[in-house]
């Protein structure tokens, strides 16, 4: 049996609206860099007052860092990254959030 539903009850979205609400709830990566000047401690330590990883999280990103060249460190969205990318700046470190 078909059911035919009132032209009311379908909602329309447009792609323009879509597109927005995609930006707004997707999640970002922190991505520090490695570079031959920040020392383990140095970043270790930030990664643990900045982005709150415990002593042995932010070893484990260290050494991720350090092999592979970069490492996201934090997700979450832009707004909540983005003071903690600048945190990290103000401290020496390269970061980055991507899109």
């Amino acid at each position: 049996m078909n059911t035919i539903l009132p032209q009311d009850t379908i909602q329309w979205q447009t792609q323009e609206e879509t597109v927005q609400d995609v930006i707004e709830a997707s999640v970002h990566n922190l991505i520090v860099w490695n570079d031959d000047v920040n020392t383990f401690d140095h970043v270790i330590e930030s990664l643990v007052d900045i982005c709150e990883h415990s002593p042995e999280q932010a070893e484990q990103c260290a050494l991720f860092i350090h092999h592979k060249g970069k490492y996201g460190v934090k997700k979450g969205s832009f707004d909540f990254l983005h003071p903690k990318a600048e945190a990290l700046i103000d401290r020496g470190i390269q970061a980055t959030i991507d899109y």
